[in-house]
């Protein structure tokens, strides 16, 4: 279970829409050239993203230990699962073509305002608070890229019948690898001031495994659900 936990973790962690803003929000945020305010902004907006997914992960764990792990639950979590892999599977081949599970482009340009906004602060204290927001809002928006993920997690990790304690160590071992590659894009920023975007074949490329894995997890819930089961 640590194992599997870390893994998927890491996998749902390189979300194209998540890094999309981070590393828009680093690029301007270079212009600073003050490390420690770009490492303070950065990584509030790292923290601030891992406790927003924690909060949403603890309340799909409740959902599923208050509703019990009956088989029907199974097999529509393992479609839901298995019908948001394909679309990832498919923008790999035709992003933004039909049905797509990405930042929608009427969103952009206000978050867009929001990074500035952080930017033109007449303090410290402002930026901080408006890239509290802007962690908020993007996280509720990026739900629609991997709500797979924290969806099955939270199931497999219900059936294991382990007490509240531990299912909340797990969350946070979960969410701690979540943010991992975050925390290491703002480092590496941070310690060479250097510009880096996310360009569309690298997020082609993250939809795809998404899309395989969880495409995988949804078949297992389905078809083999006692290879998941405590």
């Amino acid at each position: 279970m640590p194992a599997f936990t870390i893994a998927l973790g890491l996998l749902d962690g390189f979300n194209p829409c998540a890094m999309w803003v981070l590393l828009f929000l680093l690029s301007l945020l270079v212009n600073l050239q003050v490390r420690w305010k770009m490492a303070l902004i950065a990584g509030i907006f790292v923290a601030v993203s891992g406790l927003v997914y924690f909060a949403f992960m603890a309340a799909w764990l409740n959902v599923f230990l208050l509703i019990g792990m009956s088989r029907l639950t199974q097999i529509v979590l393992g479609g839901i699962a298995g019908f948001i892999g394909i679309i990832n599977i498919k923008d790999f081949f035709a992003l933004r073509r039909g049905v797509s599970l990405s930042i929608p482009d009427a969103a952009k340009p206000g978050l867009y305002a929001r990074v500035r906004r952080i930017l033109q602060a007449e303090n410290v204290l402002g930026a901080m608070a408006g890239v509290v927001v802007l962690a908020v809002l993007v996280n509720l928006i990026e739900l629609l890229c991997t709500a797979g993920f924290p969806a099955v997690y939270t199931q497999i990790l219900a059936q294991q019948q382990l007490p509240q304690w531990k299912n909340y160590a797990y969350l946070g071992l979960y969410n701690a690898a979540y943010v991992l590659d975050d925390s290491l894009m703002v480092t590496i920023a941070v310690v060479t001031l250097g510009r880096r975007k996310l360009q569309e074949h690298e997020g082609r490329w993250l939809k795809l495994v998404s899309g395989l894995v969880m495409t995988g997890l949804g078949v297992i819930l389905i078809a083999k659900p006692e290879w998941v089961s405590g």
